[in-house]
């Protein structure tokens, strides 16, 4: 191309991405919770087709990610923030970030108190938590909303602030709002026995596990956790997950979170495992986990969540797989 079409395409360029930026705002809120106290200073991130809102009196929390006008997909748990409160872990619902291996106390620091707030450009925003006292760990998250569609990208960070190093694995945990809410994993293709003697992936339980639970719906393309609110027992599995993403469909919405490629060479948490689904009552978790790292001091890891959300997805528990895959399937492919 000769040199002096080089600078009007470049503008062309940079004028079509700050114009598509300009369609994302952010805008200090009142928090829109039905039933935690978190008061007006949350920040909510709008492109006109979905919302995400983030806290800054906790955290670091994404506690609202919904259609505009539309129910949201995150589920809240009653927490508040009165000073007796503050030094015991509370689940207050939506999006945070844990240590991983799950330990007590190491993975339940409190997150009760004001966080870094920052907006780190015309469609982000970043929310970091002082260090931990218990763990010399500092949290962080990066929340970027796409100008356009649904999509917004989380960056969930640990940062080892102590003067030694600290073995650990990133761990995602959203809340969903739960009555009505199932979880589908993946199953990795199907491959016959003539042709593959090796195994896929690992399938991984705790001893509260119990798959004959009728919350599980165990298929050959998919496995589904369902919430029942009267039934209060735990249910957990893991799976490395290599198919790359893990959802969660109610009420007409599917949320879906997209995962880093799965590292066959690495090691990962609890037996292998990169994704998590927990249920108790009316509570569910949808979990993602990064591989384990040693960090020296003043090093981080990091692991990024895709985040969408879709409409007019009309799947659940009792869902025949066909139709669960003739409606998924498509997607997942995009």
């Amino acid at each position: 191309m000769p040199r002096q079409h080089i600078l009007p395409v470049t503008l062309a360029v940079l004028l079509t991405a700050v114009s598509a930026h300009a369609q994302v705002t952010i805008a200090k809120v009142a928090c829109p919770t039905k039933i935690n106290a978190l008061g007006p200073n949350c920040y909510k991130l709008s492109n006109g087709t979905v919302d995400v809102v983030v806290a800054t009196d906790i955290g670091p929390r994404v506690i609202h990610y919904g259609f505009v006008g539309g129910e949201n997909i995150l589920g809240e748990v009653k927490g508040s923030l009165a000073e007796k409160d503050k030094q015991t872990w509370q689940a207050w619902g939506g999006h945070r970030v844990w240590i991983a291996p799950e330990g007590q106390p190491k993975s339940y620091g409190p997150d009760n108190s004001p966080i870094k707030y920052s907006q780190v450009g015309p469609n982000a925003v970043r929310l970091e938590q002082l260090v931990e006292p218990g763990t010399g760990i500092q949290k962080s998250m990066t929340v970027t909303l796409d100008a356009t569609g649904s999509g917004v990208t989380v960056l969930n960070t640990l940062t080892n602030r102590n003067q030694k190093p600290y073995e650990l694995a990133v761990w995602a945990l959203t809340i969903m709002n739960p009555v009505g809410g199932t979880a589908i994993i993946p199953q990795e293709p199907y491959a016959s026995h003539d042709n593959a003697l090796l195994p896929a992936r690992p399938l991984v339980m705790w001893s509260y596990t119990n798959l004959t639970d009728p919350r599980w719906t165990i298929g050959q393309k998919y496995l589904r956790l369902s919430v029942d609110p009267a039934n209060k027992e735990s249910q957990k599995i893991g799976v490395g997950d290599k198919v790359g993403w893990v959802a969660y469909a109610r009420n007409g919405l599917l949320f879906v979170k997209r995962l880093p490629p799965y590292q066959d060479s690495a090691t990962y948490p609890d037996y292998g495992s990169n994704v998590e689904v927990y249920t108790a009552a009316d509570f569910l978790e949808v979990e993602s986990l990064g591989p384990m790292r040693t960090l020296k001091p003043g090093e981080s890891a990091e692991h990024t969540e895709r985040w969408s959300l879709h409409r007019d997805v009309t799947i659940g528990k009792t869902t025949p797989e066909k139709e669960l895959d003739a409606t998924i399937g498509p997607l997942m492919q995009r």
